[in-house]
């Protein structure tokens, strides 16, 4: 979908509900009270009502839009253009090309939409033959960007993240044809570059049967405890381009698409800017079918 195709489909408030309300039925509806999934659609009160308790619950409840006081048109006027733009966009553009008067409302609003982007992405791990490695993001609190700090990778405006890069080739879903892509990534914003941490990170999202490769930090000794193999490499530009070739790849264009698009990114909220970004790159072949996706994502359950 494009812009010119998403103004015919959603040209207002009514539209907009109207998909709403197909996708979250399509994703189903589960009772507050108890838990049934089996509902009716109260038109004139533009509710479900439970089947079992008569409990009703309104199109926004339990998603992401719930307690939001901007309508569902201008929740998927946003949605639209983060999911149109390969590279993102900033809160400041957003706002001029939405015409909101008020800066944090949309800046919210993008955080709360990046949150779903992550937990969505959380549902799903990593499996077979992955590349692990780190990387080191400018960031500031708003104290040490007053304070004007100093730069580079042992400053304290740098946050490590720790990268996983799913190295089996990708297949297209429709045709079956294998790329030279390889197929998902997992990023996760840490505290420092303390073992456990990256230890944790991989507990957490990649298969115990796996193969890892990785390069010879120390902070990756306890791996083979944690999958099935751990092979080693050492750093170079022969590891760079060929082992670790997707884990460096991602982090390259990481950097490029925060650095181009996002003038000042904040350490506390780091991690939603991560979600977005891979919640973009895992889905990058989805293309005109993003925004559908995302959609779903913002129903949440």
């Amino acid at each position: 979908m494009n812009i010119i195709q998403f103004t015919k489909d959603f040209p207002d408030e009514s539209a907009c509900r109207t998909h709403f309300r197909a996708a979250r039925e399509r994703e189903g509806i589960v009772c507050k009270k108890c838990q049934c999934k089996k509902h009716w659609w109260l038109k004139n009160k533009d509710q479900w009502k439970c089947s079992q308790c008569d409990f009703r619950t309104t199109i926004r409840s339990g998603t992401f839009m719930q307690g939001s006081n901007l309508g569902l048109y201008q929740w998927y006027v946003a949605m639209a253009f983060m999911s149109f733009s390969k590279k993102g966009i900033s809160a400041a553009e957003l706002q001029r090309q939405m015409g909101i008067r008020n800066y944090d409302t949309v800046w919210s609003l993008m955080h709360r939409i990046r949150k779903a982007m992550g937990d969505r992405d959380s549902l799903y791990g990593l499996s077979d033959m992955q590349e692990v490695d780190e990387g080191f993001i400018v960031t500031a609190t708003q104290s040490q960007v007053r304070n004007n700090l100093k730069r580079g990778r042992g400053s304290k405006r740098v946050s490590p993240v720790a990268v996983a890069a799913e190295s089996i080739p990708l297949e297209d879903l429709i045709t079956g044809e294998t790329s030279r892509q390889c197929r998902y990534f997992k990023m996760k914003q840490l505290e420092g570059l303390k073992a456990e941490e990256i230890e944790d990170f991989v507990e957490e999202n990649l298969d115990e049967n796996s193969v890892v490769f990785s390069d010879m930090s120390t902070s990756y000794t306890q791996f083979s405890k944690l999958v099935d193999t751990h092979i080693t490499v050492k750093s170079s530009k022969v590891s760079t381009r060929k082992t670790l070739q997707w884990v460096h790849i991602a982090i390259a264009n990481l950097k490029r698409t925060l650095l181009g698009v996002y003038h000042r990114i904040n350490q506390e909220y780091l991690q939603l800017y991560l979600d977005e970004f891979c919640y973009k790159l895992n889905r990058r072949y989805f293309k005109d079918r993003l925004f559908d996706r995302l959609v779903i994502a913002v129903v949440g359950n």
